[in-house]
């Protein structure tokens, strides 16, 4: 099945609807707009059930099938932009300065919104649709917070399924894979402490600025040097912060950086050696190093039965050349990665075509993409829930 007359048709309506996303953004669980919108739309749809305000600001509707009992199966959807100034250049252009959707998460938004539209018309399978449309996956873990409001037992949800778009995949095309698609995401503060001097005099000083450099070279040995090659590990500091004049050697230096895994072990290993790391090199110079480190998104965990399932449905759309089944992952993170961890299911990615990359400000989602996303979701929820 390629992609759906009906879908095609509806292709205008759903891009007036993602512009309009796109146009008004908003940040984390500050989603009220974009939920009262999605809200909205569903409940015209004719959905079964609109419940609003699932970890805090999120929307699930259920759509029922017209050929009786059967499963719950989820599909989600993410609400939120970033805090970017946008400089696509776009008429939908942001009308907020500082916020953007350049994750492309209206386009997610505005796909499902299709697809609920379509479910409902049809209702040509068993059992029920869960369509999730979620808050805060940029960092604020909208996805557990749903999670932790019951989301999963109260819908009665079996399995679940995620979508991205992928700048670099072109329009038409998706990529999938089992196990690890997507990175653990954890991060970490080091505040080097020493004693300040004059700049002249550094021998009275203890020089946090060079146990603080010391300290970001060290960290890399992590990667090339303790870490099998053919595993993957990111550690980067991203943050220096000390001192305030030219001529001061401060009390202290703040570094503040990521550390990307795909593997529980590579994670397990990387908290502790960092942590020995810092603190080591920060005596070695004399200077005290103390480290925090946190925990974020776990490991997007695609599972073995349900990402073939999902990869032959892409193949349904758009041919099985068209979907690459065998992916290299990314190091970037998720929190679709959470609802993994609850039920089976799957995370595919569906090519944007030849634009700019995710969170560039010049980013905008291209909606000729809109017809694959809305016909992936509409013929998985058939297929998976034949009559």
């Amino acid at each position: 099945m390629p992609v759906i007359n009906r879908v095609a048709e509806m292709q205008d309506q759903i891009a007036e609807w993602r512009r309009y996303l796109h146009e008004n953004p908003e940040l984390l669980y500050d989603v009220h707009n974009t939920s009262r919108f999605v809200a909205e739309k569903l409940k015209s749809f004719g959905c079964d059930v609109v419940e609003t305000g699932i970890g805090r600001t999120g929307v699930v509707a259920i759509i029922k099938g017209n050929h009786g009992d059967g499963p719950v199966i989820g599909f989600r959807a993410d609400m939120d932009a970033l805090p970017i100034l946008e400089t696509s250049g776009k008429p939908w252009a942001s009308k907020t300065p500082g916020k953007a959707h350049s994750c492309g998460h209206d386009g997610h938004t505005a796909m499902l919104l299709g697809a609920a539209q379509y479910l409902a018309e049809t209702r040509n399978f068993k059992g029920s649709v869960a369509v999730i449309f979620q808050p805060a996956e940029e960092g604020g873990a909208g996805a557990l917070a749903m999670i932790n409001d019951g989301m999963m037992d109260k819908f009665g949800i079996k399995e679940v399924y995620g979508m991205h778009n992928e700048p670099r995949l072109p329009l038409g095309n998706f990529a999938i894979a089992k196990g690890g698609v997507m990175a653990a995401a954890d991060t970490f503060e080091i505040t080097v402490s020493g004693r300040g001097s004059h700049a002249a005099q550094p021998h009275l000083s203890i020089d946090p600025v060079l146990a603080a450099s010391h300290i970001v070279i060290a960290l890399q040995s992590l990667v090339s040097r303790e870490t099998d090659p053919l595993k993957s590990l990111v550690v980067t500091v991203a943050s220096v912060h000390g001192g305030e004049a030219s001529n001061v050697i401060p009390d202290f230096v703040k570094l503040s950086g990521t550390v990307r895994t795909l593997a529980p072990e590579i994670r397990d290993f990387a908290e502790k050696r960092l942590k020995e790391v810092a603190e080591a090199t920060g005596i070695a110079h004399n200077a005290k190093a103390e480290v925090t480190y946190r925990r974020g998104y776990p490991v997007t965990f695609n599972h073995d039965v349900e990402t073939d399932f999902a990869a032959s449905i892409a193949g349904k759309v758009a041919g099985p050349k068209a979907v690459d089944t065998a992916m290299s992952p990314h190091m970037g993170a998720e929190d679709f990665s959470y609802m993994l961890e609850k039920r089976p299911g799957a995370f595919i990615f569906i090519g944007n075509g030849d634009t700019a990359t995710l969170h560039n400000a010049a980013y905008d989602f291209n909606d000729e993409a809109i017809p694959f996303g809305v016909s992936y979701w509409v013929t998985l929820a058939e297929t998976a829930l034949a009559a």
